[in-house]
C-alpha cells in the first residue's frame, strides 16, 4: 500500500483526538469509529462521502427505530421478526436511490441503534462525527503526503547542489 506511513500517522493521531473529543462531549466512542468505517467503506470521496455516510447510516437508524417502535405494540416477538424482515428488505430496496446506495451504511446505522436500544441522542452525533473523522483522516493523509513530497524535493535539490560543488 502506497503512503502507508502517512495513512497510519494521520489515522493514529486523529483516532486519539476522536477518543478525547468523544469523552469530552460524552459521545460513544465506538459508534464514531463505525461512522468513520462507513466513510472509508463507501466509494465517494470528500464531502460527498461524508454525506453518503450520513444518509445511509441515518436511514439505518430510522429503520431500527421503526422496528423497535412497531414491535413494542405487540406482545409476541414474531411481529418483531416480521418488522425486521420488512425493514431489511426496505434497506436493500432504498439503495435504488443514489443517495442511499451504500447498503452496508444502512445496516451499520441499524445495528448501532439496536445495540443502544434506540438511544438516538447517543447514536446520531457519534455516527455523524465519525464520518467527519474519516474525512479529516483523508485530509491529514493528503497533507502528510504533500509534506513528504516537498521534503524529498528539498533533499534532491540539496544533493544536486552538493554534486555541483564537488564537480566545480
Amino acid at each position: 500500500m502506497k503512503n502507508r506511513w502517512q495513512i497510519a500517522t494521520s489515522a493514529g493521531v486523529l483516532a486519539s483526538v476522536w477518543c478525547g473529543v468523544a469523552d469530552l462531549l460524552s459521545l460513544v466512542t465506538w459508534i464514531g469509529f463505525l461512522g468513520c468505517s462507513t466513510y472509508f467503506a463507501q466509494t465517494k470521496i470528500g464531502l460527498k462521502g461524508v454525506l453518503m455516510s450520513w444518509q445511509t447510516n441515518l436511514s439505518g437508524v430510522f429503520w431500527a427505530w421503526l422496528i423497535i417502535s412497531a414491535s413494542s405494540y405487540f406482545a409476541s416477538p414474531y411481529f418483531g421478526y416480521l418488522f425486521t424482515g420488512l425493514a431489511t428488505a426496505a434497506m436493500c430496496l432504498q439503495a435504488s436511490s443514489k443517495r442511499l446506495s451504500f447498503i452496508p451504511g444502512a445496516f451499520i446505522g441499524c445495528c448501532t441503534t439496536f445495540a443502544l436500544n434506540a438511544d438516538i441522542a447517543q447514536i446520531i452525533p457519534a455516527l455523524m462525527g465519525g464520518a467527519l473523522l474519516g474525512y479529516l483522516m483523508t485530509l491529514g493523509t493528503q497533507l502528510l503526503i504533500k509534506l513528504s513530497a516537498q521534503k524529498k524535493m528539498i533533499m534532491l535539490t540539496n544533493i544536486g547542489k552538493s554534486i555541483k560543488k564537488s564537480i566545480a
